[in-house]
């Protein structure tokens, strides 16, 4: 008998359009003759399952369950491609695991801790992960232009917290920029980090369980076209994603280390990207992905391919590994 599939999408951040994204490629990969696969859009006006026509259909909040035609289907696995609150950061999980229904990503604890930008940098550095220096700031708690200074330099990037796709996020270079980029920050999170530059070669890292076991797939270097690898060169195609990455064996088996053991020492599942900078061979923690985009021209999609892994099958052993 065929599992019933519910993939969820949408959100209540900024990146909502591009969960979406994310979710129709999921719905399109998934093989149909092994599953029946569901779209169910979140959003903070309605909770719904869209069909293959477009019709909505309300979804029961109190079970997770949707009734079209007198039927009434319940969901046997939920594929949690929203990034942004309340998918990546755990808020959605929690609710799944009262329920008792399995889901494809880590615990709601670990992805809550992941989505943290400062939480998941103070958890990793007493294994010894590098990182940049930075700096927390909440909002309405003043900070001297000085100690950014002193303790992170110029220039620094100012960013939200707990937001992704890089919205909020801006690179400081003299103190009359730094106010409009808290202002920007702020209006995506209560929370941010000041955070030091870091020059040298940027790199995205995919770690996936694949058919039960940890897989760190093929890396993939960042070339961006802007000051940095904001939103324009991520999704308007203002960078280049290079699949595999031009650095060295040294650089590669260190980053590979790196990011499987962050992987294991977060005691992670499912799907996760990691970011990292080199300064000389040595890989910079930056932050964690763990509802990477899912587009066939997204980072970890690209990884997979290169590793020989089509969409269908990442998909399906993400399914079958939780």
């Amino acid at each position: 008998m065929k599992k019933n599939i519910a993939i969820i999408m949408g959100g209540y951040s900024s990146e909502a359009g591009i969960s979406i994204q994310s979710g129709n490629v999921v719905y399109k990969n998934l093989n149909k003759d092994k599953f029946n696969v569901f779209r169910i859009l979140i959003l903070r006006e309605k909770w719904v399952y869209q069909d293959e026509n477009e019709r909505e259909h309300p979804m029961n909040m109190a079970d997770f369950t949707t009734t079209v035609n007198g039927y009434k289907t319940k969901f046997d696995f939920v594929f949690n491609a929203i990034h942004g609150h309340p998918g990546e950061d755990g808020t959605i999980l929690a609710y799944f695991d009262l329920l008792g229904i399995r889901h494809s990503s880590a615990p709601f604890y670990q992805m809550a801790v992941a989505f943290n930008k400062r939480d998941c940098l103070s958890l990793l550095k007493p294994y010894g992960i590098r990182t940049a220096r930075s700096i927390y700031l909440n909002k309405g708690e003043d900070l001297a232009f000085d100690e950014i200074k002193s303790t992170v330099g110029l220039p620094c990037f100012v960013k939200p917290n707990r937001a992704g796709s890089s919205f909020g996020i801006s690179k400081v270079y003299k103190e009359e920029e730094l106010s409009p980029a808290l202002t920007k920050a702020f209006d995506e999170d209560d929370e941010i980090l000041i955070e030091q530059f870091l020059d040298g070669i940027e790199v995205s890292v995919g770690v996936i369980k694949w058919q039960g076991d940890i897989l760190v797939l093929p890396i993939t270097e960042i070339d961006s076209d802007n000051d940095f690898f904001d939103y324009e060169a991520k999704y308007l195609g203002q960078s280049r994603e290079i699949t595999p990455a031009r650095i060295s064996e040294k650089q590669k088996k260190n980053v590979s280390e790196m990011a499987r053991k962050i992987y294991q020492k977060m005691r992670l599942k499912g799907l996760s990207r990691a970011d990292f900078i080199f300064v000389g061979d040595e890989p910079h923690f930056i932050e964690l992905n763990m509802v990477p985009g899912l587009s066939a021209e997204s980072i970890l999609p690209k990884q997979a391919r290169e590793a020989g892994i089509s969409l269908s099958d990442l998909f399906e052993s993400t399914i079958n590994s939780n």
